[in-house]
């Protein structure tokens, strides 16, 4: 697809936003990766042998959690204040929490690795502790998620060949940084350690707020801002914090209602629960549990596990920009979904693969990474004609209920 017949689909307000979206979506993805990784390899090292891998499991269980919580408090807010406004604090916020792993391992003793002499050395801190600062950076994360999510059809509205083509570009750039971040976690662990690798995350959290601001004002939806957008204030402004939350979480509880029947009353929309969730949760499965289990106990060195995911996210580009190249051929996700189902069944390999790893090598574990290469190419490709299929079909459904965000 020509570069001039892309740009030329969308206005030059829709470009100029889409462009300062995405710088701030891939600062975001450089920090996303740094602390991600440093927080399961800290993870891996500091639980006791035992049961290491069973709270890692449990850990990034609270935190996707704990990330629906986030989408709870998030959700009200989207619908009463401008979404880049919104996006931009629930950065800053997330960026300040993950200062907190910072302060509390360096306060209780702990050093960077570069100035131990190149040996690791960890805080005094209960290593538990983890479990409720991940669960609280869950939110933060929740709420950005959400965000990112719903704002594509904000800039572009519910075209859905822009939204494949906006969705295609973003997912493309946003695993180019993802693999980047994940290759530049790998150094910063080598060099600073785990408990001081995602250093780097807090200032490139705030680099990506400051972008965020910048977006022009959203052009869909501005009318229903303008009629409502006072008498919101007023309202939002004049209720105390539990009573936000009980409305956040009623809200939530209307849409996941109201996503019920949607999904289970159209035949169109039914197979989007093993489609979609279930590939989702496969997919994190894979990089979350999966690769640190390899890398902590097969290859005797927790950060190879970012090795592995670089190969998710490259996976991630090519099935991204294989959907934009595809953008007009192909109008369903069907195809995409089926390719997906084939090339995870190449997980199978890696029982059999996992005899022949030599430990402390990472040319095993650019292997594996190579393994998710096919696998996750499959899962973006579904994932942004997805999303595109999605929030176009629910555009028009959005209006219908002042409660209930597409």
């Amino acid at each position: 697809m020509a570069s001039g017949s892309y740009w030329g689909s969308f206005a030059p307000r829709e470009r100029r936003n889409i462009i300062i979206y995405i710088i701030g979506i891939m600062f975001y993805k450089l920090g996303l990766e740094s602390f991600n990784g440093g927080i399961v390899s800290l993870a891996a090292d500091r639980f006791t042998a035992a049961n290491a891998f069973g709270k890692i499991g449990a850990l990034t269980g609270l935190n996707q959690a704990m990330q629906v919580i986030g989408s709870i408090l998030i959700a009200p807010l989207v619908k009463k204040f401008p979404t880049r406004s919104v996006l931009a604090t629930a950065i800053f916020v997330f960026g300040s929490i993950t200062i907190l792993f910072l302060i509390i391992d360096a306060a209780t003793g702990g050093k960077p690795r570069i100035a131990n002499g190149g040996q690791l050395h960890y805080g005094t801190w209960n290593p538990n502790a983890l479990f409720p600062l991940y669960m609280i950076s869950g939110i933060s994360y929740g709420m950005v998620e959400l965000i990112r999510r719903i704002i594509p059809r904000d800039i572009v509205g519910g075209d859905v060949q822009k939204l494949r083509k906006m969705d295609a570009i973003v997912h493309i750039l946003y695993e180019v940084a993802g693999t980047g971040g994940a290759l530049l976690s790998v150094k910063m662990i080598k060099i600073f350690g785990n408990n001081f690798s995602f250093l780097i995350t807090p200032p490139l959290f705030v680099c990506a707020g400051l972008t965020w601001i910048c977006i022009d004002k959203l052009g869909h939806g501005e009318e229903s801002e303008k009629e409502e957008g006072e008498e919101d204030e007023r309202s939002f402004g004049s209720v105390d914090y539990m009573y936000s939350v009980t409305i956040g979480a009623r809200a939530f509880a209307r849409s996941t209602y109201k996503g019920a029947i949607i999904c289970f009353a159209h035949r169109k929309f039914i197979w989007l629960l093993p489609g979609y969730s279930f590939a989702l949760y496969g997919h994190r499965y894979l990089e979350n549990a999966i690769s640190p289990a390899i890398a902590k106990r097969i290859m005797l060195d927790s950060s190879y596990s970012q090795i592995m995911v670089c190969g998710s996210n490259l996976g991630e580009l090519f099935g991204a920009l294989f959907v934009l190249i595809t953008t007009t051929a192909i109008q369903t996700p069907l195809p995409f979904l089926r390719f997906d189902a084939l090339a995870l069944l190449i997980v199978w390999a890696l029982p059999a693969y996992s005899h022949h790893i030599q430990p402390h090598n990472a040319v095993y574990a650019w292997r594996i990474a190579a393994m998710f290469v096919p696998i996750s190419m499959g899962w973006a490709a579904g994932d942004v004609s997805l999303a595109a299929f999605i929030q176009a079909s629910l555009a028009r459904m959005e209006s219908s209920d002042s409660q209930v965000s597409a």
